[in-house]
C-alpha cells in the first residue's frame, strides 16, 4: 500500500487553514503534516518537513503566493496547488500560477460551503502521484515547435475542419503550447479545459494575448469561424457544437458528465455527430477518463485522434484511458501536437470535399 500523501497547507487565514487541513485529513490516505501562514514559515516547514504536496494561498503578507511558487519551482520543484479567491484579480493570478508551474488550482469555497475543497482530496491524491513526472518536467520544461511553415488555406471554409481538444489538470501549460503555434487562419477550434467558473474567463484573455487567433470563453450561438479558438466557460453548462451547416457552440443544461461541467465527453460526442470526418480531436493531460469515450465516437465517426504521451503529460489519466480504449489514433509529446494538428486540418483526406 502507498503511504498517505504528506501536504503542507500554506494560508495566512487560521481559519482557512484549519479548513484546509480538516477537509484533508478526513481522507486516510492524505496526511497533512504541517500548517504555515506566511511564504517564510512555508520555507522553513518544506525543509523541515519533506511535504509531497504544497497548497498555497494566493494572497499572503510579506512575499505573495506568485512570488513564492517561482521559488518553489526554481529551487525545489514540487506539485503545489493554488488556493485562490472567487475575484477577477484572484482569477488572474491563479492562471498566471499554473502557467509558473502549479499543478493545479482550486476555489475558495463561499461561507458555509465546503464542497470546493472536497475536490482537493482528489487534486492532493493525483499531485503526490505525480511526483517525479512533475519535477522532471519542470527542471526541462517544453516548447511548442514553430508551425510556421503549416499553411491553412485562407479560404478554408467553416464545416471543412473543426478542431475539439479536452484537458484538465496541467492543461494550462499544455494549451498554450499547442495553441501558440496555431496561425491567425486556425481552423476554427473548441475546448474544454476543467477550470473553476471564475477561473476560464481570465484563461481566455490570456490565451488571446499569447496566441496569433482570436480566443474567446465561449457564448451560446457563438458561429464557429476561422482564425477564432472557443473556450468552454466554466460552471454549470456544457459546451457542444452543433448545426452542420451552419455550425455554433450552444452552451446546454446537463447534469456533469464523470463528474464535470463542463464535459469532454460532451463536447467531442457533438463533434463526432456534427463533423464527423471534419474533424481533429485531441486529448491532453488531466486526471480521470472524461473524454476518452467521446474521443472514441470521433475515431468511429472518421475524425483523426491525437493523444498526449505519457512522458509529457503532468497527469496521464485522459490521455491513457482513451489509449488504452483504442480512441488514440497516435500519442505524441507535447511539443509535437499542435505541428501536427495542422497538417491533419490543412491535408485532405482520401474521398473529401
Amino acid at each position: 500500500m502507498m503511504a498517505p500523501a504528506r501536504v503542507l497547507v500554506v494560508d495566512d487565514s487560521p481559519t482557512m487553514r484549519g479548513l484546509i487541513s480538516a477537509v484533508l485529513n478526513s481522507d486516510p490516505d492524505v496526511d497533512v503534516v504541517g500548517q504555515a501562514g506566511d511564504a517564510m514559515q512555508a520555507r522553513a516547514a518544506i525543509k523541515e518537513l519533506n511535504p509531497d504536496v504544497v497548497t498555497l494561498d494566493i494572497e499572503m503578507p510579506n512575499m505573495n503566493g506568485l512570488e513564492f511558487l517561482e521559488k518553489i519551482m526554481t529551487l525545489r520543484p514540487m506539485p503545489v496547488i493554488m488556493v485562490s479567491s472567487l475575484t477577477h484579480r484572484g482569477a488572474e493570478a491563479t492562471i498566471t500560477a499554473l502557467e509558473i508551474g502549479a499543478f493545479d488550482c482550486i476555489s475558495k469555497p463561499a461561507p458555509g460551503d465546503t464542497r470546493p475543497f472536497h475536490e482537493l482530496i482528489d487534486k492532493v491524491k493525483a499531485a503526490a502521484k505525480s511526483g517525479t513526472r512533475f519535477q522532471a518536467g519542470r527542471q526541462a520544461p517544453l516548447r511548442a515547435a514553430p508551425a510556421a511553415n503549416v499553411n491553412v488555406s485562407t479560404d478554408y471554409r467553416v464545416g471543412r475542419k473543426v478542431v475539439a481538444i479536452g484537458s484538465s489538470t496541467g492543461g494550462v501549460e499544455a494549451l498554450i503550447e499547442v495553441l501558440k503555434g496555431f496561425p491567425p487562419n486556425c481552423p476554427p477550434t473548441v475546448i474544454t479545459q476543467h477550470m473553476p467558473a471564475t477561473f476560464t474567463k481570465s484563461f481566455a484573455e490570456r490565451l488571446n494575448r499569447l496566441c496569433a487567433p482570436q480566443v474567446q470563453e465561449a457564448t451560446d450561438n457563438a458561429r464557429l469561424e476561422i482564425g477564432r479558438i472557443y473556450l468552454a466557460p466554466g460552471g454549470d453548462r456544457h459546451m457542444i457544437v452543433a448545426n452542420p451547416h451552419a455550425p455554433v457552440c450552444r452552451l446546454i443544461d446537463k447534469p456533469p458528465v464523470n463528474g464535470h461541467r463542463p464535459s469532454v465527453d460532451v463536447l467531442f460526442d457533438s463533434v463526432a455527430e456534427i463533423a464527423g470526418r471534419n474533424a481533429v480531436g485531441v486529448i491532453l493531460t488531466g486526471m480521470g477518463r472524461d473524454g476518452a469515450a467521446g474521443l472514441l465516437k470521433m475515431r468511429h465517426a472518421g475524425a483523426r485522434t491525437v493523444g498526449q504521451n505519457e512522458k509529457t503529460c503532468v497527469v496521464y489519466g485522459m490521455p491513457r484511458v482513451a489509449f488504452e480504449l483504442g480512441a488514440v489514433e497516435q500519442q505524441l509529446p507535447l511539443n509535437a501536437i499542435g505541428e501536427e494538428v495542422l497538417k491533419l486540418t490543412a491535408a485532405r483526406r482520401e474521398g473529401s470535399d
